[in-house]
């Protein structure tokens, strides 16, 4: 069976690059910039892993990752949160995320996480 990821952040070309890597690793990939409606593209799609830009326009990938984990619904689909803007000072594991990938990361790295939290 195909594992299905959404993918959210707010530059094109991160997502076109991301959809190309995961699908060429076949995964049916879903791609969004819209941080609004993440919940409900959520619950159509039905992801088997959702990755999450820390900071979007007007949204943090943290306040959506909980909103994620706080739904009975979606509790149990693990996020990854990408972020430019990692330092000591934030703590983006008290979110509930699964992994965590600075940018700008590897698509080799990319794949090893979601292929550690998804098994193929």
């Amino acid at each position: 069976m195909i594992k299905r990821i959404l993918v959210l952040d707010d530059n094109q070309d991160i997502l076109d690059i991301v959809k190309e890597a995961l699908s060429y690793e076949k995964f049916e990939v879903n791609i969004t910039s819209d941080a609004r409606q993440i919940i409900e593209a959520i619950e159509i799609f039905r992801p088997d892993l959702v990755i999450v830009d820390h900071k979007l326009n007007g949204y943090n990938g943290d306040d959506i990752c909980r909103e994620i984990k706080a739904s009975a619904r979606t509790n149990d689909i693990p996020v990854i949160i990408c972020s430019a803007y990692l330092n000591g000072d934030d703590d983006l594991w008290a979110c509930g995320c699964d992994a965590i990938i600075a940018k700008p990361f590897g698509l080799e790295e990319l794949i090893d996480k979601v292929n550690g939290l998804i098994a193929v």
